[in-house]
């Protein structure tokens, strides 16, 4: 899919989801062919020539000023995430071509690698935008498993989420997990859409997953800094956990994921159980007791 293709879906798919009565549009007949708003209907609230807003939706955003976005983003009533994507986008139109290949960090520095393991009584780890986990604690390690026993290293949570069964299994609401993981790489492809990495992980996952494939295609976008997370651990069995997600400015494209369980649940008494049990993992076998050669 080129470019023009993804602004072009993006938009049309914004446009039909908003009715007239959202918009504050006076229905006139009753015959519409479309479930959302007309072009022109767009345009009207934009501020924007018909033709001109017919240019930005087939993927012409070249040009487009912030006035210009920001008046779109107002008549489609875009969230922040959205207004972001549709900067995102427009921003690749404007970019050189040398300058576009960027690509997923793979690797963490040996200082972030000791900032979480210094965070002894919470899971954290530290992932990239195409959400390989290139770093963990030792809680965070024993909380997701089996996204960790992946064979293929790094281990990625998207394709642990959509391509392992044991995924439907650890996700309490798996549905809500697959949509917020496919948001999150749909973001991160407005902002590097020439990240050949990224391309390859939705190119493998548009071909394995019909789930994947059809969230793909609602150019779904959101922001994922907090919220809480439900779990069932095969150890600990059911975890609620709140969790911060924060970028690091030092190195752009990796994330620090945290979470905690609220005092006093069950869920705070299950952690400290999981991390009891992770103590003992990480602990080397004794020695076997050395034979007496005298007998």
């Amino acid at each position: 899919m080129t470019q023009s293709d993804e602004v072009r879906e993006f938009l049309t798919s914004r446009r039909a989801r908003i009715t007239p009565e959202q918009a504050g549009l006076a229905l006139y007949g009753g015959n519409r062919r479309v479930a959302g708003l007309r072009r022109e209907e767009v345009a009207m609230l934009a501020g924007m020539s018909v033709d001109y807003y017919t240019r930005l939706e087939r993927g012409n955003l070249s040009g487009a000023s912030d006035g210009v976005l920001e008046a779109l983003a107002r008549a489609l009533q875009l969230d922040d995430a959205e207004t972001a994507h549709l900067y995102d986008l427009a921003r690749a139109a404007h970019v050189a071509p040398r300058a576009r290949r960027k690509r997923s960090p793979t690797a963490v520095r040996p200082s972030l690698q000791r900032v979480i393991d210094a965070i002894s009584t919470a899971p954290a780890w530290i992932r990239n935008d195409r959400g390989d986990v290139l770093a963990a604690n030792e809680l965070g390690r024993a909380l997701y498993l089996d996204l960790m026993s992946e064979v293929v290293q790094p281990p990625n949570n998207a394709r642990f989420t959509f391509l392992n069964p044991k995924a439907r299994e650890f996700y309490t609401n798996w549905s809500r997990a697959a949509d917020d993981i496919v948001a999150i790489l749909r973001s991160a492809a407005g902002r590097n859409p020439y990240d050949k990495d990224l391309t390859d992980l939705i190119g493998e996952l548009s071909t394995r997953s019909e789930d994947f494939r059809v969230r793909w295609a609602r150019h779904d976008v959101r922001y994922h800094r907090t919220g809480r997370k439900q779990v069932h651990h095969p150890i600990v069995g059911e975890l609620d956990l709140a969790f911060e997600a924060m970028d690091l400015p030092g190195d752009p494209g990796l994330r620090l994921n945290v979470y905690t369980a609220d005092p006093g649940t069950p869920s705070e008494d299950a952690l400290k159980l999981l991390a009891s049990w992770a103590a003992t993992q990480s602990q080397p076998a004794p020695e076997a007791p050395q034979r007496n050669q005298n007998v």
